[in-house]
């Protein structure tokens, strides 16, 4: 094969999705923490093109990460661990505050306003196999969360 013929399959190959599952994620960010807090919150807004399921997730900030859900039991709000949430084809599954969200446990250090970092978020399909999507998470100040969708 000559390096044109080479060239040209190389073009073509990086045009070609090495998943045929994909997730579209908008609005990332996560809470900026003050000195010697050990978790943070990450939400996004994620849109899978076909039924997929969120399983886990790492990031380079925390020593752990867990899925979580809130939500409101006589007055008091509880934050649950969860093993899956389902992303189901073509729907937007919100991760905010108050509800589904993604928490980094055991910080390295304080998430910083205006820095970013790094979340991966490992997906399931309905065979079994799983993927990996690498989000750059920007991290917000906390008098910027106040106008936020929730």
């Amino acid at each position: 094969m000559n390096s044109k013929h080479f060239l040209a399959l190389l073009a073509m190959l990086s045009c070609t999705p090495l998943f045929a599952d994909t997730v579209k994620v908008d609005n990332a960010w996560a809470r900026a923490t003050a000195p010697g807090e050990p978790v943070a919150g990450a939400f996004m807004d994620l849109v899978a093109d076909t039924d997929l399921t969120l399983v886990s997730a790492t990031s380079t900030a925390s020593k752990s990460v867990e899925l979580h859900t809130m939500a409101m039991d006589k007055g008091v709000m509880i934050m649950r661990q969860v093993k899956k949430i389902s992303l189901p084809k073509g729907k937007t599954v919100n991760l905010q505050p108050g509800g589904l969200h993604i928490m980094l446990i055991d910080l390295n250090a304080p998430l910083q306003a205006d820095q970013k970092t790094q979340v991966t978020l490992t997906v399931k399909n309905r065979k079994g196999k799983t993927s990996e999507v690498v989000v750059e998470v920007p991290v917000r100040a906390m008098t910027e969360m106040a106008g936020h969708h929730h």
